[in-house]
């Protein structure tokens, strides 16, 4: 028997009806967590002309900080570990080490590209700064056990800049990513300090089945490392030593030593054609 036109909306009503009773989160709009990316970007670096403000109201604009956050654990209320307001103050009170590691970001940058007229134009316009400016703001919010958001805020960078880093990774002082796009830095990725990355580099898993998800699946860069254009570095295990260097389209499953160079070797071949 053929079902009508209203049977069929029926049916797909409730089948609505009983699969968002599944969802186990609330969340905040996607447009709110990037009202408030920009605006603590702002807040940090007024270095553009629409963050321009007076020394006077600097107190309001730490208000509104206070209010927009609060607006956007509000749909996660019964998801938190602790109140609300209390998730805000912790995570507010981070601010001064995110800031200063930030500046730390933005002058490796300055300092290793020769294109960098100063700390400003990175902040402004990098996007590699951009990337890492929020990923730490977010990583601060998955050390206070707050879910969902952290990645809501790194994915709104990456719909920005191509940069792909989970709120998770752990990276170190000093981090430059040049250029930017089509880096990833997987969940359980831990990368030191004064650490370098060029454009399309993965750091990723060898395997990505869901019952490792607990387990360390991607790799471990030491300090001082400079991985260059579309590297591949994938596992768990592999861990890449202290000032090594790794070339543009390396494909690396196990570990290196420290002060080691990694090129990727392939044959080029030019014939010249007739005229």
């Amino acid at each position: 028997m053929t079902l009508t036109e209203q049977e069929l909306t029926l049916s797909f009503l409730t089948r609505l009806t009983q699969q968002n009773a599944t969802y186990r989160h609330k969340l905040p709009s996607r447009n709110s967590v990037g009202k408030f990316v920009e605006e603590i970007m702002c807040f940090l670096f007024p270095v553009t002309q629409d963050c321009e403000r007076s020394s006077t109201d600097i107190s309001e604009a730490y208000r509104r900080l206070q209010t927009r956050l609060i607006c956007l654990l509000e749909p996660l209320g019964k998801n938190l570990e602790t109140d609300k307001e209390i998730v805000m103050e912790r995570f507010l009170a981070q601010l001064p080490d995110i800031y200063e590691n930030l500046i730390l970001d933005a002058q490796a940058i300055s300092d290793n590209d020769p294109a960098s007229v100063g700390i400003e134009e990175v902040i402004a316009v990098y996007p590699g700064f951009y990337a890492i400016a929020v990923y730490r703001l977010a990583h601060a919010l998955v050390d206070l056990n707050v879910p969902l958001l952290p990645r809501m805020l790194t994915e709104h960078a990456h719909g920005l800049t191509g940069i792909d880093i989970h709120p998770k990774a752990n990276i170190g002082r000093s981090f430059f990513i040049d250029h930017g796009t089509g880096v990833v830095i997987g969940e359980t990725t831990d990368i030191g300090n004064n650490v370098k990355v060029y454009q399309g580099v993965t750091l990723g898993a060898l395997s990505v089945s869901k019952s490792l998800a607990e387990t360390k699946r991607h790799p471990t860069i030491e300090d001082n490392v400079v991985i260059y254009a579309n590297a591949t570095i994938l596992g768990g295990k592999t861990v890449i030593g202290n000032d090594s260097i790794i070339g543009g389209n390396a494909w690396l499953t196990a570990s290196v030593p420290p002060y080691s160079q990694v090129y990727h070797q392939s044959e080029l071949k030019i014939r010249q054609t007739s005229l």
